[in-house]
């Protein structure tokens, strides 16, 4: 069924408006994500709150043990409440432990602060991704999803100007001060993003749905037989492992787990490990920068690529590359080659996660698509715990120089895995179509 140019152009419109607001949540995630990789280097150097490098480790891995509660319990919630709701939520959870990070006394509240703001940014992440989703245009749900998540690395790039701007005149509490600015974006988000079409109809509030639209003179997905009630609330969740589905399932979180140690080990220690190969504090900031410049490009092109080869492919052969990058990023080099090297190294490694959570994302059905992106991603902050923790051990025992080694390992059993998963899809029909996807017509 066709739609009308009028509908059409209303739908990209709509498009256009949820894409732009989860652009701006996804952005000061990813600032607040950063931000404590990037004033790391001058924490330990000042020793505040007596903080060694085994120490910082554990903080790091504070808050991605607070993103692993919660992205495992965001899907189920989003699927419940509605993704709007949540996603408002998190931003002003995360702003908040910001303030708390900012007043910190001592390790202990600093600690809390980062934990209860990974809760935040660990919920908002793989909702938003399920909310672009829903209105990505048919076809281009990987390049959609790549889009949003050059808003991650952008607030990466942010964070890194954040930490070089105020650090020295003002001090490190400041940065984390900005970090509580996204509280007043909290109010335009409940304002003016709609609530998920496909969610609205699953909970059967037809009358809502069709009131919005109306108003954005689009259509509305065709009504599921057999709508769940608040008793089945977990059948999404057991639907990953019906008949065959479960071998896809586990390689997606295994590989999931190997991506983000890899993601977050690097986020965390980057500034730190280039400071330690000699590079003055200004200089590794710069890496941070350039780190993610690469993850935007990467991103785009990733989206492109996996929308005509396969988002499971295009994610086995960036892991391939990922790996190679970071390990290249143990052998001391000129400055110059060292910029092309982590760039080309961000290029990769984002993406390849980001398109793990596209093929979970594309080959769910609505009903069930943020369960199943909130526990891949859930399960992967497995390893996004381990990663910080990982650096700090490293450091700590004066192994440094291994650091990138490990994670390069990370990346190879990545490419494993979701190399396994892209194989065995060649021989399976994807659980969704283009049709299925709200505001592709």
């Amino acid at each position: 069924m066709s739609s009308s140019p009028a509908l059409s152009a209303r739908g990209s419109r709509l498009a256009l408006l949820v894409v732009g607001l989860c652009w701006l949540a996804v952005l000061f995630d990813g600032l607040d994500m950063f931000i404590y990789g990037s004033v790391l280097p001058h924490l330990l150097e000042t020793k505040t709150f007596g903080l060694t490098p085994d120490t910082a480790g554990d903080l790091g891995s504070y808050a991605t043990f607070g993103m692993l509660i919660g992205a495992l319990t965001a899907g189920t919630v989003a699927d419940r409440i509605g993704r709007k709701k949540l996603m408002v939520g998190c931003v002003v959870l995360f702003s908040l432990a910001s303030g708390v990070c900012a007043l910190a006394d001592s390790v202990a509240v600093f600690g809390l602060g980062r934990t209860l703001a990974g809760v935040g940014l660990g919920g908002l992440l793989p909702t938003a991704i399920s909310m672009v989703s829903d209105y990505a245009p048919r076809g281009r749900a990987a390049l959609t999803i790549g889009l949003l998540m050059t808003a991650h690395h952008a607030g990466g790039i942010l964070s890194a100007y954040v930490a070089k701007w105020l650090i020295d005149p003002v001090g490190w509490r400041a940065a984390f001060w900005v970090c509580v600015l996204p509280l007043l974006f909290a109010p335009v988000l409940a304002k003016f993003l709609p609530e998920s079409l496909s969610f609205l109809v699953a909970k059967g509030r037809t009358e809502e749905a069709a009131a919005l639209a109306a108003r954005y003179e689009v259509e509305l997905p065709a009504a599921k037989s057999g709508r769940k009630t608040a008793a089945d609330r977990w059948d999404a969740l057991v639907g990953l492992f019906r008949g065959g589905e479960w071998t896809q399932t586990v390689l997606y979180w295994l590989a999931s787990f190997g991506g983000l140690l890899l993601v977050y080990g690097v986020a965390t220690w980057l500034p730190t490990l280039m400071r330690a190969e000699g590079y003055a504090l200004a200089n590794a900031l710069t890496f941070v920068v350039v780190f993610n410049l690469g993850g935007i490009v990467g991103m785009l092109v990733a989206g492109r690529a996996a929308d005509r080869f396969g988002a499971p492919r295009i994610s086995a052969i960036w892991f391939a590359l990922t790996a190679a990058g970071v390990y290249l990023l143990s052998v001391h080099m000129s400055t110059g080659v060292t910029m092309v090297v982590v760039f080309l190294t961000g290029v990769f490694l984002n993406s390849a996660q980001t398109m793990i959570y596209a093929t979970v994302s594309i080959r769910s059905t609505p009903d069930n698509r943020a369960t199943a992106v909130g526990w891949t991603s859930g399960m992967g902050r497995f390893g996004a715990v381990f990663g910080p923790w990982l650096g700090g051990q490293l450091l700590a025992a004066g192994n440094g120089e291994w650091g990138f080694t490990a994670f390069a390992l990370a990346g190879v059993s990545s490419m494993v895995f979701i190399g396994i998963a892209a194989l065995r899809g060649t021989r399976q029909t994807p659980r969704t179509s283009g049709q299925e996807l709200v505001g592709a017509h």
